[in-house]
C-alpha cells in the first residue's frame, strides 16, 4: 500500500505528517470461547490499520497470550522461546476493548517521515504482512 504524505499544519515539527489508524481489530478464536486455564490462553489479534483520512490498509498480526501460556511455550521449545511479536496480558482483566484502545493508542504514536517506515515501526509490535518482502 502507498502511504499519502499530507501537509502538515505545522504543529508535528516536520514538513510533511503521515497518519495511521487501527480500522480495525479481529481476534481468533474469540476470546470468550477460551478456556479457564491460563496456561491455554492465547489469541491471534490482527490489527488492520490504515491511513486514517484514505483508502487502504495493511495487516499486523500481534499474539495475544498470558504469561502461563508463555511459559508453556517456552517449555515445550526446550526453554528458550523468542516471544516476538507477542502481547502479554493477565488473563483475569483481560478486557477486548482495553486491548483495541492500547493497540490503537500504539498505531497513533507513530510518525515517520515515509510509508514503508509506518510498516517497519508497527513491524516491532506485530508481523507486518510485507515483513520480509523483496522486490
Amino acid at each position: 500500500m502507498t502511504w499519502r504524505i499530507a501537509a502538515c499544519d505545522g504543529s508535528c515539527g516536520r514538513i510533511a505528517c503521515m497518519r495511521a489508524v487501527l480500522k480495525r481489530l479481529d481476534l481468533e478464536p474469540d476470546p470468550s470461547t477460551l478456556g479457564a486455564d491460563p496456561a491455554e490462553f492465547s489469541l491471534l489479534a490482527r490489527m488492520i490499520v490504515g491511513p486514517a483520512d484514505t483508502p487502504g490498509e495493511e495487516s499486523f498480526d500481534v499474539t495475544v497470550c498470558s504469561p502461563e501460556w508463555l511459559t508453556q511455550a517456552c517449555r515445550r521449545v526446550g526453554g528458550i522461546y523468542n516471544p516476538r511479536h507477542h502481547l502479554v496480558v493477565n488473563v483475569d482483566d483481560f478486557d477486548r476493548r482495553a486491548l483495541e484502545w492500547w493497540l490503537a493508542a500504539r498505531v497513533q504514536e507513530v510518525e515517520p517521515q515515509s510509508g514503508p517506515e509506518i510498516g517497519e515501526r508497527l513491524g516491532r509490535l506485530g508481523h507486518w504482512e510485507f515483513e520480509d518482502y523483496q522486490a
